[in-house]
């Protein structure tokens, strides 16, 4: 057992925010850090925010998952709360599935310039 083959694992735990578009907590750089001592596994992940309602699924999900690979005799996932999340961390798979459809942009953008000219036309 390997790093490598734990993090392959953790490509199919998504990201419940994000199972839709199929982004597994790798690609949305949650994985702080895998550490693998003989059969015990160590996983050190970051929250997009701590105030995240799915913390416990997740953490519950990829020990699960992680408990499937063969010679685990045990896994320990935890939340890091030192390092913050931030968007840099999305791999370019995560940026490309998470990206909005331009044509889902434009009506949005419509809206909020509607918007702008209302609230200027009554300023004056």
């Amino acid at each position: 057992m390997s790093v490598e083959e734990v993090m392959t694992v953790l490509q199919r735990c998504y990201d419940p925010c994000c199972k839709e578009r199929q982004v597994s907590v790798v690609d949305m750089g949650l994985i702080e850090q895998v550490r693998v001592s003989g059969g015990q596994v160590d996983i050190d992940i970051i929250l997009t925010t701590g105030w995240c309602p799915f913390s416990l699924h997740l953490l519950q999900m990829m020990e699960e998952e992680v408990r499937g690979i063969q010679g685990v005799e045990g896994v320990n996932v935890q939340i890091t709360w030192n390092t913050p999340w931030s968007p840099d961390r999305l791999s370019a798979t995560a940026r490309e599935r998470l990206q909005l459809p331009l044509e889902q942009l434009l009506p949005l953008r419509e809206a909020r310039l509607a918007r702008d000219q209302r609230l200027h036309e009554s300023d004056r």
